[in-house]
């Protein structure tokens, strides 16, 4: 088992399938040393865990419970195209949209549900540059949608 897997089983995270993109489009990119992932949602075994906008229909918690969630999928995107997440280097950046109401200016604090866990699992090299914008409308209704780069470690 790797490192990151039973760091994972540690906080008693199991990552999911990956299923097929809803578009057209890939889940995963590599370029050079550097991995760069589409947007993902926070599904749960296919369905969304929340649906609607922060600050109207969802609370902080809810979102970043969300955007937590959608780590996961993203770190199971990762494992998927590289095989193992001990590949991973450092990661570099999130790019994270909120689907927020009118007034809503607390994304930071959703977001942090994603940062927090990749500095759980990764430690420092989990520590990544952030943006976390607000956005009227998200596709169907998700309240959190995540895009990552990471850094792989020299082969």
């Amino acid at each position: 088992m790797s490192v990151i897997d039973k760091r994972l089983k540690e906080l008693g995270i199991e990552l999911p399938e990956v299923s097929a993109p809803p578009a057209s489009f890939i889940h995963a990119v590599t370029t050079g040393n550097l991995v760069y992932t589409s947007g993902n949602d926070c599904k749960v075994n296919g369905e969304f865990m929340y649906t609607g906008k922060l600050g109207k229909e969802l609370t902080i918690e809810e979102g970043s419970k969300a955007a937590r969630q959608t780590m996961i999928n993203l770190l199971a995107v990762l494992k998927d195209h590289l095989g193992n997440l001990d590949r991973i280097n450092k990661v570099v950046k999130v790019l994270a949209f909120v689907n927020s109401a009118p007034g809503f200016n607390e994304q930071p604090y959703v977001v942090n549900g994603a940062s927090q866990l990749l500095e759980q699992i990764f430690g420092e090299n989990g520590k990544h540059a952030r943006t976390g914008v607000g956005t009227n409308e998200l596709p169907f209704s998700m309240p959190v949608e995540i895009e990552m780069i990471v850094e792989l470690k020299p082969e």
